[in-house]
């Protein structure tokens, strides 16, 4: 039983060990909504599910709660061209109001980005890096969301690490940890589509 409740918690850290054309994807701070959608001709963010439940092992203390307890939970896949590419878990404690994450409760299949970048009042934490076990639970629901819509690409996981980040946001008294689990064949993606030059964006 050991082994099985130390694999459910991650060990974050601001450096992992990684491919260098990995360490790219996580270490960059900027919009993951807008990389992507740089890389493809159709993106999506499919919403898994959006609800209260208890916030996960390794959660609690960064979110400054005093012990697991619930919280407000929403999970998505991040698809380029029809291929998920990302599993993004968020989380924000009960007493978050609309006031601290306007927008939050109706996103939808909206990105989570529309809300954190381009809002001066959002205040963005350090990385934290990791990767994640099979057993650990955001590895096995990754893998449990890839079986329902892309079982052709669940059978490449068996087994496998994941690496993923988190980032800590902060909006006037409101907190949102947002942790995203890349999924390998995110490498395979193309090159960015040139683009015209823009000001700054979310």
């Amino acid at each position: 039983m050991k082994p099985a409740r130390a694999h459910a918690r991650a060990h974050w850290r601001a450096h992992v060990n990684a491919a260098p054309a990995m360490r790219i994807w996580l270490m960059d701070q900027a919009s993951l909504t807008l990389k992507l959608r740089a890389r493809c001709q159709v993106f999506r963010v499919r919403c898994l599910h959006q609800w209260r439940a208890p916030c996960l092992a390794d959660e609690a203390g960064a979110l400054g709660l005093p012990r697991r307890r619930h919280a407000w939970e929403r999970e998505v896949l991040l698809e380029c061209d029809g291929a998920p590419v990302v599993f993004a878990h968020t989380v924000t404690p009960l007493e978050a109001n609309a006031d601290d994450w306007p927008q939050f409760s109706t996103l939808g299949e909206r990105s989570l980005g529309s809300i954190l970048f381009g809002d001066p009042l959002v205040r963005q934490g350090a990385l934290q890096l990791a990767r994640l076990a099979p057993q650990h639970p955001l590895a096995q629901r990754a893998l449990a969301a890839l079986r329902l819509h892309a079982p052709h690409l669940a059978a490449q996981l068996a087994g496998a690490q994941l690496y993923a980040r988190r980032c800590l946001y902060r909006r006037k008294h409101g907190v949102l940890l947002v942790t995203e689990v890349f999924f390998p064949w995110l490498l395979q993606l193309p090159q960015p589509r040139p683009t015209r030059p823009q000001g700054r964006m979310g």
